[in-house]
C-alpha cells in the first residue's frame, strides 16, 4: 500500500483530566532534555543479526537504532520499528518512551478499553494526539497492515476496538501515541550519516518488557565485532529532523484529545 492512499480512521478520545496532561507533557519535555544515565545494570540483550549502515536495507520490520552521536532529543536513545516504508516515505514506532498514562485514560471513549491499565508509549514526535497500536497475533488482522513476523501495524478504529475486544495480554499488545515520519531520501542520508543503525526486528525486542534499557542493550550490539565484520569509522551526524511529510490525508484517523495544546516533543 502507497502511504499516498494509507488510510487512517478516527475515534476522539474522551478528554483528560489536566494532572494527567500534564503528566505527560512534563514526560515528553523530559525526552527532549536527557541527562547523563546512572550506572544500572543491563538485563541480557537477545540476538539479532548483524547491524547494517546501508539505506538499501531499509523497510517494513526492521529497527532503527541511534547512534550515540545523534543528538537530537526527539530520537536521542531511540529504537524505531519501521511498520511502513515506500518511494513516498517511512513512518516508525519509538519502543522505548513508554509513559505513565494508562490506555483507559488515553481511549477514554471506547467501553472496551476501560479496564486497560497497561501504559501508552510515545511513538514520536508528530501528531502526538493520535494513536497507533501493534499487535501479535496468528490471525490475519482486517485493517491492520502487516509489518513483520506475526506483528500487525494498527491504525483503524474498528481494528483497534476488535483488538480491545479480545483482551489482548499485555506482552503483545502496545498502544502508542504519534509517529516517526521520514521523507525516503532524508532517512537515508540520516544512515549515510551515521545516525542510525539497522536491525532486523523480533518480537521479543519490539515487546520488550524493559524498554527502558532496550536502546542500551541494542547500543552495545553496534559496537561488538560480529561476523568478522571490521569496526569502521563513524562520521558526526547532523541532528535528524522529522520531515514536514505527513503519510495519507487529512481523515479518519485514531485520535485523542488528550492534549489541550501542542506539545513541545511535536513540529
Amino acid at each position: 500500500m502507497s502511504l499516498g492512499n494509507l488510510c487512517l480512521f478516527s475515534v476522539l478520545a474522551a478528554a483528560v483530566a489536566l494532572p494527567a496532561v500534564r503528566k505527560l507533557e512534563v514526560e515528553i519535555k523530559q525526552f527532549d532534555t536527557r541527562t547523563a544515565n546512572p550506572p544500572i545494570e543491563i538485563p541480557p540483550a537477545v540476538f539479532l543479526p548483524v547491524q547494517s549502515r546501508n539505506p538499501r536495507d531499509l523497510g517494513p520490520g526492521k529497527l532503527l537504532v541511534a547512534s550515540r552521536e545523534l543528538a537530537d532529543p526527539n530520537f536521542a536513545e531511540t529504537v524505531v520499528l519501521l511498520v511502513h516504508h515506500d518511494s513516498e516515505g517511512a513512518v516508525g514506532l519509538i519502543l522505548n518512551r513508554r509513559t505513565g498514562l494508562p490506555i483507559s485514560q488515553v481511549l477514554a471513549q471506547l467501553k472496551t478499553a476501560k479496564d486497560l491499565s497497561s501504559p501508552v508509549y510515545l511513538g514520536g514526535p508528530v501528531e502526538t494526539p493520535t494513536v497507533f497500536a501493534l499487535l501479535r497475533t496468528t490471525d490475519k488482522l482486517e485493517g491492520a497492515e502487516h509489518v513483520f513476523g506475526d506483528v500487525y501495524w494498527i491504525s483503524s478504529k474498528t481494528a483497534l476496538e476488535k483488538t480491545i475486544s479480545s483482551r489482548p495480554d499485555p506482552g503483545v499488545f502496545h498502544v502508542y501515541l504519534g509517529y516517526a515520519g521520514w521523507s525516503t531520501e532524508q532517512l537515508r542520508n540520516e544512515i549515510r550519516l551515521g545516525g542510525w543503525f539497522i536491525f532486523q526486528a523480533d518480537n521479543q525486542t519490539v515487546f520488550n518488557e524493559n524498554p527502558d534499557f532496550l536502546w542500551r542493550q541494542m547500543i552495545k550490539k553496534t559496537e561488538l565485532e560480529m561476523a568478522g565484520s571490521p569496526t569502521t569509522a563513524r562520521p558526526q551526524p547532523p541532528a535528524a529532523n522529522v520531515a514536514s511529510y505527513k503519510p495519507g490525508q487529512p481523515g479518519d484517523h485514531i485520535a485523542s484529545d488528550l492534549f489541550s495544546k501542542p506539545v513541545s516533543a511535536a513540529r
